[in-house]
């Protein structure tokens, strides 16, 4: 009994001391440890995302890079409203593991598995059917559409997958576990170096192929995600006989989630009508704009992975009551993002041409992507202010205020803006200047608000 006695108080003190709760310890150290593996996941997340577009416009050529590019702000529009109900749903997980209310807390993780499966089978649907439409209401030059329509349905033909890991990720996140999905991320990404290599350097399969791979490292992160759950800790463990809808919860996942998702789907909108307009300029800009946004995913890293994390730290520790540790938090969080958001912005500023060219060595192609990178790198600070700040809120319960500001700034005076100046002045640089336009007027905004502090009021932690 004795011996039962001390293995259980070693096992607690062991348990304890891996505790994911960031309620507790260092704030620096708390926000900076779960940072740091965010930022090398969606490192490797960029990786593969970027292995398509590197060894597509070297094996293929610069038009078949523009069939994948012109795919991605179609893309991150279809799959953005699902993952920002994700985002709504961990901020429900987190408010519960912070107040440590295990029971809500495993219905609410199981109703969320319950809509990533519904959504998985709806964006199938949706991205087979709408391909065709949406690429040619985008202008894509006839050259490109057959490609950009093969790549775009084969891709959404793994929509499951990515909803889904996006969904696992979401839970595991939330409950301050950013280590594991490092790991499976690491392992996708390397299975879809691997296959795209093999499909299109090797095989020359085409541009369907690099499609085709990202789905399998999509489904490899997605069942790796799984397993873990099901073996994680009884506090958020994962019972596939559980999975159901629960109306309050599911309730309160929409609330959360829905702003978040309707942001996505806002900015990529936005952006869509950016690419459209990019696309008016040929096949080149495509090419050259595509690599930049590749390259560009790498820079909005560090922006990226703090803005997340400050979502699940303030959400736990709002749910814990602890406002004033909340409050420091995010000040760390957001000092820390924008200076290092700044600084990538320098080093791809300094390195433009150099990085564009490793996509493709045409020459009006790297002019057309180091214009972009010129005009837009120096300008990171805002767009990660901004983002740190909309991750703030969304952890404080408070989603509909950066919903309705980058409605305002990213699409509305975005879009118009663009649909103005272009008419005036035909020049591909105007479109490019549309971006650091819009983050500082966004940036203005948040920064009025955040000073108010009064998105720490009001907090709902009741059930």
């Amino acid at each position: 009994m004795n011996i039962n006695a001390a293995f259980a108080a070693g096992k607690e003190e062991i348990m304890k001391s891996q505790s994911t709760l960031m309620t507790e310890g260092s704030i620096a150290r708390r926000l900076t440890a779960f940072a740091i593996p965010l930022f090398l996941g969606n490192l490797f997340q960029q990786l593969y995302n970027t292995a398509d577009s590197l060894i597509v416009g070297n094996f293929l050529g610069s038009e078949a890079l523009a069939a994948v590019s012109s795919s991605g702000s179609l893309i991150f529009l279809m799959v953005g409203f699902f993952n920002g109900i994700s985002i709504g749903a961990g901020v429900v997980i987190a408010r519960y593991y912070g107040a440590r209310q295990i029971d809500r807390m495993q219905k609410a993780i199981h109703t969320t598995v319950a809509f990533g499966l519904v959504a998985g089978v709806l964006l199938t649907v949706i991205g087979l059917l709408l391909a065709p439409v949406l690429l040619v209401w985008m202008g894509t030059p006839e050259n490109v559409l057959p490609n950009s329509i093969t790549y775009f349905r084969i891709y959404f033909c793994g929509s499951i997958a990515f909803v889904l890991y996006n969904v696992f990720v979401g839970i595991l996140q939330s409950v301050g576990d950013s280590t594991h999905p490092l790991i499976y991320l690491i392992i996708s990404s390397v299975v879809n170096v691997v296959l795209d290599l093999l499909f299109v350097g090797g095989f020359h399969m085409g541009v369907g192929s690099a499609a085709f791979a990202t789905i399998i490292s999509q489904f490899v992160s997605a069942i790796l995600c799984l397993l873990q759950l099901l073996k994680s800790p009884e506090d958020y463990r994962l019972h596939p006989e559980k999975i159901r809808f629960h109306g309050f919860y599911l309730k309160q996942i929409i609330q959360n989630g829905l702003p978040s998702g309707f942001q996505n789907s806002i900015i990529s909108v936005a952006n869509v009508v950016v690419q459209a307009n990019i696309n008016s300029f040929g096949a080149l800009a495509m090419a050259g704009c595509g690599a930049y946004s590749k390259i560009e995913g790498f820079g909005f890293l560090p922006i990226t992975c703090f803005a997340m994390s400050l979502t699940t730290f303030i959400s736990q520790n709002l749910g814990a009551g602890l406002y004033e540790r909340a409050k420091k938090g995010a000040r760390f969080g957001i000092l820390c993002s924008v200076i290092m958001a700044e600084l990538v912005g320098l080093a791809i500023n300094l390195a433009a041409p150099l990085l564009i060219a490793a996509f493709n060595n045409d020459p009006e192609v790297i002019a057309y992507g180091v214009a972009q990178a010129r005009t837009v790198t120096l300008f990171y600070f805002l767009l990660s202010f901004s983002h740190c700040v909309a991750g703030i809120l969304r952890g404080a319960g408070r989603a509909t205020v950066p919903m309705l500001v980058m409605l305002c700034c990213w699409c509305v005076i975005r879009i118009s803006y663009i649909t103005v100046a272009v008419r005036f002045i035909p020049s591909i640089r105007v479109i490019f200047w549309a971006y650091p336009i819009t983050w500082c007027l966004s940036s203005i905004i948040f920064l009025i608000y955040f000073l108010k502090a009064d998105w720490l009021h009001g907090f709902d932690n009741r059930a």
